[in-house]
């Protein structure tokens, strides 16, 4: 059987974790976190995974150790935790916004509020999760500056983010001014359909690869292992 979207998208937040030693994974959200289980049952084993509160814990959950606060903010403050955020708004420089929609001192809609998104964009890798890609989502510019893009984060030593994950493909800042940049397809999407999904002028390359497909054994892992209830198809269909 061939694999979904949902497990391309799983594939593609695994990746992000490639070979990246002994580091905390805060994956937010569904899929990024099979995709962190992944990793360690993969090609991470290193990565240290918690439970959000004091523990490591195993890929199935179990504990493996005590993560102290203490021992937290030194992992978060150092640049050894590499955080999978989502993102109300993202703009073309990767700044993020998961406070409000309008003007902030008279917002149509108010969300989740800044959070720890600042510290987690200056002080460590975060990557992000869109489980819809659309125009509302991919803009021009913020709303409200939130998780910190590559045009606000002059002199931040641990600032990077490493991809932007979508239902349509995978994006990067590989570009002389770090803006986004098509760096992958989901396969049955087009270049015309992102460009159309998405409210600025992406960097595309003449050549835009498809998401690599998952192994035989990285599928069983995903469906008899991690989430053998399917519940990643919530997330994203197909």
């Amino acid at each position: 059987m061939s694999a979904t979207r949902s497990e391309y998208c799983v594939i593609a937040c695994a990746e992000a974790w490639q070979d990246a030693g002994e580091i905390l994974a805060s994956p937010m959200g569904l899929i990024p976190s099979v995709g962190a289980r992944l990793a360690r049952l993969t090609f991470s084993p290193d990565l240290l995974l918690t439970d959000g509160e004091a523990l490591l814990v195993r890929p199935d959950g179990t504990p493996e150790g005590w993560l102290p606060y203490r021992q937290h903010l030194t992992l978060v403050t150092s640049g050894r935790r590499h955080v999978m955020m989502g993102a109300s708004q993202i703009d073309r420089y990767g700044n993020q916004n998961i406070s409000c929609i309008g003007d902030w001192a008279r917002p149509r809609r108010q969300l989740l509020g800044v959070r720890g998104a600042p510290v987690n964009t200056l002080n460590n890798p975060t990557s992000y999760w869109v489980p819809r890609h659309s125009r509302r989502v991919f803009v021009e510019k913020v709303d409200m500056v939130c998780g910190v893009g590559y045009d606000h984060a002059d002199g931040a030593p641990y600032h990077r983010i490493p991809r932007v994950v979508s239902d349509l493909g995978v994006f990067d800042f590989a570009t002389p001014d770090h803006s986004m940049r098509l760096a992958s397809l989901h396969p049955g999407v087009t270049v015309a359909q992102v460009r159309e999904a998405t409210g600025f002028e992406l960097a595309v390359p003449d050549e835009v690869p498809y998401t690599r497909e998952p192994t035989a054994p990285e599928l069983e892992l995903i469906r008899e292992v991690i989430d053998p209830q399917g519940t990643r198809s919530r997330e994203v269909g197909g």
